[in-house]
């Protein structure tokens, strides 16, 4: 299982640094700490859709296995030189995207974040998986990593996307549609 821990706090980060999964330190602003950290966040977001109750239970299963692709994801940035996010993982989102949204409406206007708690946390979700692509791209950028992170949060957002739209759908029966035309205040 790994180790254990027993105790959380170790005050080696007090100085500004932190240990990677290799066991070297980088400064906790480092592109890789910014990378696996905003995996994480994204990861607690996911959880944030999950803790609302009567989800579908295609879409619990759905999250629940990309919660575990996520922490996978994040060990892989923590650890330099680890890969483990394949194209298969690519594959299983996109799949998990075309039949969620098969049943869907096509869209003919842009999409307000809300609909209820569900589909509102999939939206917050969604923005988050996003920045957590751009940081892996900022690490990208500075130290050779594999494709298969970024490619995987990119179809993880839209993944996400589509989900907002189921789970409005279960929520609320609707989506809050942007109205181009409505009445702006001053």
């Amino acid at each position: 299982m790994g180790n254990r821990l027993s105790k959380i706090y170790t005050r080696t980060g007090d100085d500004g640094t932190t240990g990677l999964g290799d066991g070297s330190r980088v400064a906790k602003d480092d592109p890789r700490v910014e990378a696996y950290g905003t995996v994480d966040e994204a990861n607690c977001t996911i959880g944030m859709i999950l803790a609302v109750p009567a989800l579908p239970q295609a879409v619990v299963d759905c999250l629940v296995e990309v919660q575990h692709d996520l922490f996978d994801l994040g060990g892989e940035l923590c650890i330099p030189g680890m890969t483990l996010i394949q194209s298969a993982h690519v594959d299983r989102l996109e799949t998990a995207l075309d039949a969620f949204n098969e049943h869907l409406p096509p869209l003919k206007d842009f999409i307000l974040p809300g609909g209820g708690p569900a589909s509102a946390a999939c939206h917050l979700a969604r923005t988050t998986v996003r920045r957590a692509e751009r940081r892996v791209w900022t690490l990208a950028a500075q130290s050779p990593i594999s494709p298969e992170p970024a490619r995987y949060l990119n179809r993880l957002s839209d993944l996400l996307f589509v989900l907002a739209r189921v789970l409005a759908r279960h929520e609320n029966g609707s989506e809050v549609l942007w109205n181009r035309a409505r009445k702006k205040t001053p």
